[in-house]
């Protein structure tokens, strides 16, 4: 199957397996976690996960930057075994807890040092796979085994449920990360040019500038809110539409949530080819179409469990398509020596767009009903898309023609890339010597 041709690669494949254990340890902590806070606070749970949540989206958005500047000089294997090891403890330490304080202290270094390794992991697989079509696979696989992780962690903490506690789970998530922080160390890890260190405050904001001064990446930023606006409605209100709407039980609820995997599993299969011929932003823009025409159809179609799952299979179909294309779009728009500061940066702006999208889902839902939520999130949706189209324009070459009046005529980059007419044209990022776009 030519999706899985990355995984010939040996280091790709032992860091593929490593994002697995990795992401099921996770899965199993989400469980877990919602039965400690039960057994700690009983009906009042929800506030403890609310709590939590809250620090988790803080520690992604703000987190995210720092922890890329400050470890930015480290070697990179060093880096993402000693958050597995840390990530690992803490999930260790989770099922000797008594309070509510020392939950948050412990998902506090938890979520910091995910804010950390995240990054730092997917800056690397361009390194390692330089070969745009195996690049694709890869981003294919990894959201394959995000929605994969989706529906197998749920199963695996069923069947763990029956020969232990809640803390086995807690048990079960520090394997994880142990075998994550184990193929890791297995790993060869390619080795990156010796570059001048940055001032902290350049290594801080580098991921930002570029956002700020790519036209794709603020096109992206802008789908960035159309893609939480589809995800935080599937996310935050399946369970409220199948159990309080057609009161149906928690099966029902993990059965339309697989629906919304399913559909985002499906596109990830599929895109890899279509990316051969389609460009990025096409694909990006209509997932975010076909999330807001769902959004739509949802306010007033959303009536029965059947037409549900039906609406979810699309809707993640949609939200498959705006997040698959994003790395491909990221590597393209940095070299080597930025793409940590900006994968970083994608992290925590993200995110924002989540803490902005959770929220509004969940408040609205709340204090109107479902189908408000369904319009107010198209809405969301829509102004993500509008956005996004206008900032990222439509022609969109690699090769962008520049001027450089600033450098000497035996200037080494010159030589590399003759001007002809005072002009030459490149493969064009960011960077030292290219400090604006063009035009």
């Amino acid at each position: 199957m030519q999706l899985l041709a990355p995984l010939r690669h040996t280091a790709y494949r032992r860091l593929f397996i490593a994002q697995v254990g990795a992401l099921l340890g996770t899965g199993l902590a989400t469980v877990a976690l919602g039965l400690l806070a039960h057994d700690l606070a009983g009906a009042n749970a929800g506030e403890i996960l609310g709590i939590v949540l809250g620090i988790k989206m803080v520690a992604y958005v703000g987190v995210a930057p720092f922890a890329s500047a400050l470890v930015s000089h480290l070697p990179r294997k060093t880096l993402l075994v000693t958050l597995d090891v840390v990530r690992a403890l803490v999930a260790a330490s989770l099922p000797f807890v008594s309070e509510g304080w020392q939950v948050y202290a412990l998902m506090t270094v938890l979520y910091v040092a995910a804010a950390a390794f995240t990054p730092a992991f997917q800056a690397m697989i361009p390194d390692l796979l330089p070969d745009e079509r195996e690049y694709t696979e890869a981003l294919s696989l990894s959201r394959l085994a995000s929605d994969l992780e989706s529906v197998a962690s749920p199963v695996l903490a069923a069947l763990l449920l029956t020969v232990g506690t809640w803390s086995v789970l807690f048990g079960g998530t520090a394997i994880g990360f142990v075998i994550s922080a184990l193929f890791v160390v297995s790993a060869t890890l390619p080795v990156t040019k010796a570059v001048v260190p940055r001032p902290f405050i350049e290594r801080l904001t580098g991921g930002l500038r570029l956002f700020l001064l790519t036209p794709r990446l603020r096109g992206v930023l802008a789908f960035s809110l159309a893609t939480s606006a589809g995800g935080a409605m599937a996310f935050v209100n399946t369970v409220v539409l199948v159990q309080s709407g057609f009161n149906l039980g928690e099966q029902a609820t993990a059965w339309a949530l697989a629906a919304f995997g399913l559909g985002s599993m499906t596109t990830a299969l599929t895109l890899p080819k279509v990316l051969e011929r389609v460009p990025d932003r096409t694909i990006v823009a209509t997932g975010g179409a076909i999330m807001t025409v769902v959004l739509l159809a949802g306010s007033l179609l959303a009536t029965r469990y059947p037409v549900l799952l039906g609406l979810w299979l699309v809707l993640g179909a949609g939200y498959g398509m705006t997040l698959v294309p994003i790395g491909r779009v990221l590597r393209r728009s940095s070299g080597a020596a930025d793409r940590p500061a900006l994968f970083a940066a994608y992290f925590a702006l993200s995110h924002a767009c989540w803490l902005i999208a959770y929220p509004v889902s969940g408040l609205v839902s709340a204090t109107v009903n479902p189908a408000a939520a369904f319009l107010i999130l198209a809405a969301l949706c829509a102004v993500g898309l509008v956005a996004g189209l206008l900032l990222w324009p439509r022609r969109d070459p690699e090769a962008v023609s520049h001027s450089h009046p600033e450098l000497a005529e035996d200037d080494p980059h010159l030589a590399d890339h003759p001007l002809e007419g005072g002009v030459h044209a490149h493969t064009f990022v960011l960077d030292d010597l290219h400090r604006r776009w063009p035009g």
